[in-house]
């Protein structure tokens, strides 16, 4: 498996000879040139994760690619005339050899003022190849035995020990932090910190901030 961080929450991952693009958001630009896709996966409708402008072009240059997305997403691509399938919690949806299952409901409380959307977590499974889950913007999923986990390091609806807390629930193996567009370098930094030091000891950060590719093989 390998994985390249397109910046803030979005992720292209590659196994079993399938590129699977995760939220392509405006704060994503790198999503956008992103070719010989075979899915576009969307956990929920917010900017920051679902480029509406972006995502025609996107999908005119990876002809074939499936989109899969929360029920909001679905339902505003399908208004579009945009071919996308909802994905809820159980779903299992398969992508050439990678099968794609939705994980959680609902994004996590933003204010009490906010009604809360949808919100699916993606995991992603094909033979040989180590399991991987993306979240979205919640910390409640039960996705099980995860290998490759991406978790966001800050968000207006997170607490840094409410991340620690996800890490050391989950105790994947590898950890990727996400959705950090918000924070300083010297924000960052602590966040990072934080992860490693109060999260599972189980657990390997991998830091691929600047666009970097990591590689994860099956245990």
């Amino acid at each position: 498996m390998r994985i390249t961080s397109l910046g803030h929450a979005s992720l292209l991952v590659e196994l079993a000879d399938t590129r699977v693009l995760l939220d392509p958001g405006v704060w994503s630009p790198g999503a956008a040139g992103q070719r010989d896709v075979a899915a576009v996966l969307v956990t929920h409708q917010h900017p920051d994760h679902f480029d509406q402008d972006r995502l025609p072009a996107l999908l005119e240059a990876n002809p074939g690619a499936q989109v899969l997305a929360d029920p909001d997403t679905a339902k505003l691509l399908q208004d579009k005339g945009i071919d996308a399938r909802a994905v809820v919690a159980g779903d299992a949806v398969e992508v050439g050899p990678v099968t794609v299952t939705g994980v959680g409901e609902m994004h996590a409380l933003i204010h009490e003022d906010l009604p809360r959307i949808h919100n699916t977590g993606m995991l992603l499974r094909a033979e040989g190849e180590p399991t991987f889950f993306h979240p979205g913007d919640a910390l409640d999923a039960e996705p099980g035995q995860v290998d490759v986990l991406a978790f966001p390091l800050n968000a207006p609806w997170q607490r840094s020990r409410e991340m620690t807390a996800f890490l050391r629930r989950l105790a994947a193996p590898h950890a990727i932090p996400v959705h950090d567009a918000l924070l300083s370098e010297t924000g960052r930094g602590l966040y990072l910190g934080q992860a490693r030091d109060l999260g599972s000891p189980d657990t390997q950060v991998h830091d691929l901030a600047g666009g970097r590719t990591e590689e994860f093989a099956a245990g």
